[in-house]
């Protein structure tokens, strides 16, 4: 499974779904735009790795660790030519 901290600057992933028993964070995520299926792009990373910055749609969310970690996630491959 593709954890948020996986991911390098620039990096795009997919939201897969949500961690099972997890629900308060699942809400609060939810009514910030994080659906099933939606793209993002890594923003940046704090040094220790909390928090989060990630460009969704057209806005920028900050995330806390714990708030991430209820993501799957599975990472977007670009092929370059």
């Amino acid at each position: 499974m593709l954890d948020l901290r996986d991911l390098k600057i620039g990096e795009q992933a997919i939201i897969k779904g949500f961690e099972a028993g997890r629900s308060p964070y699942r809400q609060k995520l939810l009514a910030m735009g994080l659906t099933k299926g939606t793209a993002f792009t890594l923003v940046r990373k704090a040094p220790l790795g909390c928090p989060i910055a990630i460009q969704i749609r057209s806005s920028i969310l900050i995330l806390r660790q714990n708030e991430a970690n209820c993501l799957i996630l599975d990472r977007i491959n670009l092929c370059a030519n």
